[in-house]
């Protein structure tokens, strides 16, 4: 705690500024937004090993969050003052921290692929910057931000060592599939569980269900893309790269914002639309871009 009053005292309105956009770089919305685009543009593969870190630390952080259900700083340490529009954001509990997971899976990953140590170097400084900035912001602890990465980096590193290998098939992405699928729904019996027996409440145990419903989805998506749709993610045009990312990034909102309109909030609900998208991603949406890219090319 002494470490986040210390960054209390040097904080400032121009500073404040800078950090809360730094925060926005372990934000959901932008790192789905650049694995979109890897996976519908670029290189498969990569979005592959990106995706199944990501959202395998991302279970692991909030199924830690559940089980040791460890207070924001400010709660256990009254004096605290955390900036107030971080504080709103900060849902859920704080150990380990989210936007430090997911910075650091996903930067982390990107560092993994990456050949340019420039470019390594760049994914490392982002994540560290990240985790500063939850620190900064008052809403994590140190121990919160570096269980994350160690987490995050971990994973990765074992992520990238199976799946890294050229001669990957079916049967090993298969069982990529099913560990993820079955981690995934023990994470949500667990969540349940103690939700059930109300030692959490709805809206802690609700981040724990939407990772696992994006888990469950991402993997299967995965598995069911590679083995049977094998999509292409070469366009004859950049501007028609663009059209493709927008299309399906539209898809994703529709899928996102659509079933909430539609149906409300729920824990429920909330797996379902967390389920969905990552099907959209790599199944519904690589389906239509098939088709589209085989009827240009007929012509």
């Amino acid at each position: 705690m002494a470490l986040l009053k210390f960054l209390e005292t040097i904080r400032s309105p121009f500073l404040d500024v800078i950090i809360e956009t730094i925060t926005r770089f372990g934000e959901e919305t932008i790192i789905m937004l650049v694995i979109c685009a890897i996976y519908w543009c670029i290189n498969k593969k990569v979005a592959y090993i990106i995706g199944i870190a990501f959202f395998f630390s991302g279970l692991t952080v909030q199924g830690m969050k559940i089980c040791f259900r460890i207070d924001r700083p400010w709660v256990i340490d009254t004096t605290l003052s955390p900036i107030p529009a971080a504080m709103r954001q900060a849902t859920g509990y704080s150990f380990p921290s989210g936007h430090t997971q997911s910075a650091a899976s996903f930067y982390g990953s990107l560092g993994a692929v990456f050949k340019r140590k420039s470019l390594k170097a760049a994914c490392i400084a982002i994540v560290i910057l990240v985790a500063f900035s939850r620190l900064y912001l008052g809403v994590h602890t140190l121990v919160d931000v570096a269980v994350s990465i160690i987490i995050s980096f971990l994973l990765i590193f074992i992520t990238t060592k199976i799946l890294s290998d050229s001669q990957l098939n079916r049967k090993k992405e298969f069982l990529i599939a099913l560990v993820m699928v079955l981690y995934s729904i023990a994470a949500i019996v667990v969540a349940m569980i103690l939700y059930s027996s109300g030692k959490i409440e709805q809206t802690y145990v609700s981040d724990c269900l939407k990772a696992a419903g994006a888990g469950v989805g991402f993997s299967i998506g995965m598995y069911i893309e590679r083995v049977y749709i094998d999509f292409p993610t070469a366009a004859k045009t950049v501007l028609m790269q663009i059209l493709k990312l927008l299309l399906g990034l539209a898809g994703i909102i529709v899928i996102k914002e659509g079933i909430k309109l539609v149906m409300g909030i729920g824990l429920v609900i909330d797996t379902i639309r967390y389920f969905m998208m990552p099907i959209w991603l790599t199944v519904a949406y690589p389906l239509i871009i098939k088709r589209f890219f085989r009827l240009q090319n007929v012509g």
